[in-house]
C-alpha cells in the first residue's frame, strides 16, 4: 500500500513540473542555475526556462535610477503639454535670451552718474547755472500793512490796557442779576464775542445787559491772561 502511494505522489510531482527538454551537456555554473530555478520557481534566475528551450537571459547590469525616472516623466509631460497647445515650451538658451527691460521716460536720470556725464558737460552745467542765477529775483522785505479803520472794540488791546486779574471788583455794578447774567451771556457763541459787546455798549463803565454783574470789567467770564501771557513771551 505504501509503494503505491509513493508511485502517485512521485507521478503527481512529475505531472506538474514542466518538462526539462534536453539541451546537451552544460558546465557545472549554468547546471546549478537550473537546479536552482527548478526548485524555487519563483525567485528571479539568470536564466529564462520555457516549453521549447533554456536560453541564458542576463539581467541589466543596475537598475533605473529615480532621477532618470522623474526626468523622463518631465519630458513626456512638457511634450504633452506642446502637443496641447500647440506651443513649444520655452527653454533657456543664447537663441532665447531674456526680454529687454523699456526704459521709462517719466523717471528721472539725474541719480544716475553715467547717464548724467553722458547727457551732461562742464559746460552744459555752468550754462544753466547762469540761466538760474539771471532768473534769480531778491524781493525787498516791506513794512506791515496798517490795521483798517473798525468800529469795534479790540479785546486784545483792551487786554493789554488793563491790569485787574479775573474776578477782582473795579466797577460798582448796582442791581446786578444773576438770572439776567445766565441769560444774556447764553446768546454769545464765545466769551470773546460777549466782551467785544459788552464794550460797543459802553462798558466797562457801564452794563446795560448786565453781563458783568462782579464788576471786574470782564463780560461772560472772559479772561485777559493768556492774551497778556502771549506778550510777556
Amino acid at each position: 500500500m505504501r509503494s503505491i502511494l509513493a508511485v502517485i505522489v512521485a507521478a503527481t510531482v512529475a505531472a506538474c513540473s514542466p518538462p526539462v527538454p534536453d539541451s546537451g551537456p552544460a558546465s557545472r555554473e549554468e547546471q546549478r542555475a537550473r537546479d536552482a530555478a527548478l526548485a524555487n520557481p519563483g525567485l528571479p534566475s539568470p536564466y529564462a526556462i520555457s516549453e521549447e528551450s533554456i536560453a541564458p537571459t542576463p539581467f541589466a547590469s543596475a537598475q533605473t535610477s529615480p532621477n532618470a525616472d522623474i526626468a523622463a516623466e518631465t519630458t513626456a509631460a512638457l511634450a504633452a503639454t506642446s502637443a496641447n497647445s500647440g506651443v513649444p515650451p520655452l527653454e533657456a538658451s543664447p537663441s532665447n535670451p531674456p526680454p529687454a527691460i523699456l526704459s521709462n521716460p517719466g523717471i528721472s536720470s539725474e541719480n544716475d552718474f553715467a547717464a548724467v556725464s553722458a547727457e551732461q558737460t562742464i559746460e552744459s552745467d555752468a550754462e544753466r547755472l547762469a540761466q538760474n542765477r539771471a532768473q534769480y529775483e531778491v524781493i525787498q522785505p516791506t513794512e506791515l500793512p496798517s490795521r483798517s479803520a473798525s468800529t469795534q472794540p479790540n479785546v486784545v488791546a483792551y487786554a493789554l490796557q488793563t491790569s485787574n486779574p479775573k474776578g477782582t471788583r473795579v466797577y460798582n455794578r448796582a442791581g446786578a442779576s444773576q438770572s439776567k447774567f445766565q441769560r444774556n451771556c447764553a446768546k454769545y457763541a464765545s466769551p470773546d464775542l460777549a466782551q467785544v459787546d459788552f464794550l460797543n455798549a459802553g462798558g466797562p463803565q457801564r452794563d446795560r445787559k448786565g453781563l458783568d454783574p462782579d464788576g471786574d470789567g470782564y463780560a461772560c467770564g472772559w479772561d485777559p491772561a493768556p492774551f497778556r501771557a502771549a506778550v510777556g513771551n
